[in-house]
């Protein structure tokens, strides 16, 4: 289960990582858990504050549509 939800962060992760390091390079591995870490942590505060931020986005488009 656990493998289900992070291996398109751990892919999404080595896109990133890609942009800043060579694959080949040997570092890369390091790189892409620093991502991936970062990754899990915007995943984890947007699940803790969603009704938070849904509220805030919902009182935005109450003040646009008046």
């Amino acid at each position: 289960m656990v493998n289900l939800l992070l291996r398109p962060i751990m892919f999404l992760a080595a896109i990133v990582a890609g942009w800043f390091v060579a694959s080949d390079a040997v570092n890369f591995n390091v790189i892409q858990m620093v991502v991936a870490l970062f990754l899990i942590t915007i995943v984890v505060a947007i699940a803790a504050f969603w009704e938070t931020l849904s509220d805030w986005v919902n009182a935005k488009r109450q003040k646009l549509k008046s």
